[in-house]
C-alpha cells in the first residue's frame, strides 16, 4: 500500500516544487528525476503484483475523506471563478450545482458510509499504472524541449508560464493514479474532477480567445459528466448503502436492474471523459493546446480515465444483457454504451478522412478508437474486455509516439498539415521512421491494435452483434484509408532535401525513443502481456479466460512485428547512398523545383496530394447526425433507467 500512496502523492509534491522553480536548468533536472522515479516506481509496482487478482488495502481515514471533499469543492469553486471571470454562464451554473451537490452529499451521506478498504489494485489498475507512470512521465520529459521552443516563439516580453504548465502535468498524473487505485468512490470522484480542471487549465494555457473558448467547452461537457457521477454517488448512498466500488460492482452483477440508474450515470461520466459523441468536440478543441498537453490527454490521462471506468463497469453490463437475472431494464446501460461507442467509432473514422491537419487526424482517430473500446465495454463479455484492455494499451503508446513526432515535426518544418510532410523521410529521416512506426501500430497487421480489433470482431460475432460487426467493418475501412494516406505521404522519397532534425532537443529524442521502444516491446511481447496481465484480470472478474486469439497466432504476430521493426530501422543513420535527380519523363525544366514541360510546351509542377473527400466525409455533414443520434440514445437511456429507482415516479 505504501507504493500506491507514493505514486498518488509524489507527483503532487513534484507539482508543488515545480511551481516554485524558475530556473530552466533546475526545472529540467527536477522533471527528469521525477519522471525517472515515477516510471521506475510504476514498473516496480507492476512487477511486484504481476497477475494479481483484486487486492484490497484496509485504509480508511476521515481526514482523507475531508481532504477529498475540500479538493472537490475547491475544483468546482475554481471553475466557478473562471466562469464568472470569463462570463461563461453554463460553466457557472454547472459549477454551482456541483459545489452544492458535493457539500450536501459529504455532510448528509458520505460520512455515514465509511469505506474500510479505501485503496485496491488489480491487473487492470496495474496496466493503467504502467501507462500513466511510464508513458505519462515520458511526455513530461518530452515537454522540456518542446516548451523551450514554444516559449521562444511567444511574443517578446510574454510571461514565462512554464512552471504552471509542468506543475499541472504532474498534478494530472497524481489524479490519474488516484482514479485507478481508489476503491472509495468519493476519492475516485475527487481524482475525476481534478483531471477535469487540470485539462481546462492546460487547454487554455496560451489564454488566447480560441484557447479559452475550447477550454470552456471542455469544462462544460465534463461538468455534465461530473454531475452525472455525483448523481450516481447519491443513488449508491441512498439506495444501495455503500460507496465501495467493489461492493457496488458485486451488487450490480447480482441484481443489474437495481443499479441501472447509477450505472447509466457513471457510463455517461465515462462517455463525456472519453469524448464520445455528442461530447467529442471538447477533445477536438483541445488541439489548440501545446502538443505535450494533447499527447497527455490522448494517451495516459483524461480520456483513458473514461474508458477505464467503463471497462470496470463491464461485468455489470454483461450481467444486465446476457446473464439470466438480466432484463430489458437491466440492459439499458449496456445498450446505451454499445450504441454510442459504435456510432462514434464509425462516424469519427469517416470524418478523419477529410482532415489535413495532423493533430485533428490524431484527435478523430483517438475518439474513434475510444469508441471501439467503449463498445467493447458495453458488450461486456470476457472476450470483449480482453480486447478492450489491449486497445487501451496499444492506443496509449502508439498515440503518444505520434503526438510527440507531430509536435517535433511542426516545430522544424513550420506546419502540422499532412500535405506539408511531403518528403519528410528526407528532411527528418529518424523522426519520420518513428512516426511511421506509430502509424503502422495503429492500423496494420501484425501490430497490436489490429490484433485487438481482430479479437473485438470475434467477440462481436460470438455474441451475435451483427450491427457492431458492420460498424467495425466500415469504420476499419475508413481507418485504413486515412492512415494509409498519411503513411504514403511520409514514405515518398524524391530528391535530396536539407535535414532539419539535427537541432531537435535531447529531451524530445529521449521521449520519442522511449515510446518507440515501448511500441516494439509491447507488440513483440503480446502473448506475454496477455498471459501475465490481461488474462489474470479477465479471469478474476469472470472466472473464465477471455482470449479470442490463439496463443500461436499471438506469437506469429509478435515475431512479424519484430521483423518489420528491423526492416524499418535497419538503414537508419546510413546516408552514403547515391542521390539521383527526380525523374520527370525526360522533359524536366528544373529538377530542384520539380517542374517539367507539359504537352503544350508550357511549364507544370509535379506534385502529389492526398484525396480528402470533404464533400462526402466533411465534419459539417457527419457530425450533426452523430451528435443527434447519440444525444437521443443517452436521453432515452436515462428515462428508461430512472424507472428502476423506487418511488421516483
Amino acid at each position: 500500500m505504501a507504493l500506491l500512496g507514493f505514486l498518488i502523492l509524489f507527483p503532487l509534491v513534484v507539482a508543488g516544487v515545480l511551481l516554485a522553480v524558475r530556473d530552466n536548468r533546475v526545472r529540467n533536472a527536477v522533471v527528469v528525476a521525477a519522471a525517472l522515479v515515477i516510471g521506475i516506481a510504476s514498473v516496480w509496482l507492476v512487477v511486484s503484483y504481476l497477475g494479481a487478482p483484486w487486492i484490497p488495502f484496509d485504509f480508511h481515514s476521515p481526514a482523507v475523506d475531508y481532504v477529498c471533499m475540500v479538493v472537490s469543492v475547491l475544483v468546482a469553486a475554481a471553475i466557478l471563478f473562471f466562469g464568472i471571470r470569463h462570463k461563461n454562464m453554463a460553466a457557472c451554473v454547472l459549477a454551482a450545482v456541483q459545489v452544492a451537490g458535493s457539500l450536501v452529499f459529504e455532510f448528509a451521506f458520505a460520512h455515514g458510509l465509511p469505506v474500510a478498504q479505501g485503496l485496491y489494485l488489480d491487473s487492470l489498475s496495474l496496466l493503467m499504472a504502467f501507462i500513466i507512470g511510464v508513458v505519462g512521465s515520458g511526455i513530461c520529459v518530452y515537454a522540456l524541449g518542446y516548451m523551450e521552443d514554444f516559449q521562444a516563439h511567444e511574443p517578446e516580453g510574454a510571461k514565462d508560464r512554464r512552471p504552471v504548465f509542468f506543475a499541472l502535468m504532474f498534478a494530472f498524473l497524481s489524479a490519474m493514479f488516484l482514479i485507478v487505485f481508489s476503491n472509495n468512490m468519493v476519492w475516485l470522484f475527487t481524482g475525476w474532477e481534478v483531471t477535469t480542471v487540470c485539462s481546462f487549465l492546460l487547454i487554455g494555457y496560451t489564454r488566447t480567445e480560441e484557447a479559452m473558448r475550447n477550454a470552456f467547452r471542455q469544462i462544460v461537457m465534463n461538468l455534465v459528466g461530473g454531475i452525472a457521477f455525483l448523481a450516481a454517488l447519491y443513488v449508491c448512498a441512498i439506495q444501495l448503502g455503500t460507496l465501495s466500488l467493489i461492493e457496488f460492482l458485486q451488487i450490480g452483477v447480482q441484481n443489474p436492474a437495481l443499479v441501472a440508474l447509477p450505472v447509466t450515470a457513471l457510463a455517461l461520466a465515462g462517455l463525456t471523459k472519453a469524448a464520445q459523441m455528442p461530447f467529442h468536440t471538447w477533445l477536438l478543441g483541445a488541439m489548440v493546446a501545446p502538443t505535450p498537453t494533447s499527447a497527455l490527454l490522448h494517451s495516459s490521462t483524461m480520456v483513458k480515465a473514461g474508458v477505464f471506468l467503463l471497462v470496470k463497469l463491464s461485468p455489470v453490463m454483461y450481467a444486465g444483457s446476457f446473464a439470466p437475472q438480466g432484463g430489458l431494464l437491466a440492459s439499458v446501460p449496456a445498450i446505451m454504451t454499445v450504441l454510442v461507442g459504435g456510432i462514434t467509432f464509425a462516424l469519427c473514422s469517416f470524418m478523419a478522412i477529410s482532415q489535413t491537419n495532423a493533430k485533428r487526424v490524431l484527435a478523430y482517430s483517438t475518439i474513434a478508437n475510444l469508441g471501439l473500446i467503449v463498445a467493447c465495454a458495453g458488450v461486456g463479455t470476457p472476450e470483449a474486455v480482453w480486447a478492450a484492455a489491449f486497445l487501451i494499451l496499444f492506443h496509449a503508446i502508439a498515440k503518444s509516439l505520434l503526438f510527440l513526432c507531430v509536435g517535433t515535426a511542426e516545430h522544424h518544418i513550420g506546419s502540422r498539415d499532412i500535405e506539408d510532410m511531403d518528403l519528410l523521410f528526407e528532411r527528418m529521416p529518424r523522426l519520420s521512421r518513428f512516426m511511421m512506426l506509430g502509424i503502422l501500430c495503429m492500423f496494420i497487421a501484425p501490430f497490436g491494435m489490429l490484433v485487438a480489433k481482430w479479437a473485438t470482431l470475434v467477440s462481436f460475432a460470438e455474441t451475435g452483434q451483427v450491427a457492431l460487426i458492420v460498424i467495425l467493418a466500415f469504420g476499419s475501412a475508413a481507418t485504413f484509408m486515412f492512415w494509409a494516406k498519411w503513411l504514403g505521404k511520409l514514405s515518398g522519397i524524391a530528391a535530396a532535401r536539407e535535414n532539419v532534425e539535427r537541432d531537435v532537443h535531447a529531451s524530445e529524442w529521449a521521449a520519442v525513443m522511449v515510446m518507440a521502444v515501448l511500441v516494439i516491446l509491447c507488440c513483440a511481447g503480446l502473448p506475454i502481456v496477455s498471459w501475465l496481465s490481461v488474462e489474470p484480470y479477465v479471469f478474476s472478474v469472470y472466472g473464465t479466460l477471455g482470449q479470442d486469439i490463439s496463443t500461436s497466432n499471438l506469437w506469429i504476430a509478435s515475431i512479424l512485428s519484430i521483423a518489420l521493426a528491423v526492416v524499418l530501422f535497419a538503414g537508419l543513420g546510413r546516408t552514403k547512398a547515391r542521390k539521383v535527380d527526380v525523374y520527370l519523363a525526360g522533359v524536366s525544366r528544373d529538377n530542384a523545383e520539380r517542374t517539367f514541360q507539359n504537352a503544350l510546351s508550357g511549364t507544370s509542377s509535379a506534385s502529389a496530394r492526398n484525396w480528402y473527400l470533404e464533400d462526402v466525409f466533411g465534419e459539417g455533414r457527419i457530425a450533426p447526425i452523430g451528435a443527434a443520434c447519440c444525444s437521443a440514445i443517452i436521453i432515452v437511456a436515462f428515462a428508461a433507467a430512472a424507472v428502476s429507482v423506487p418511488g421516483l415516479f
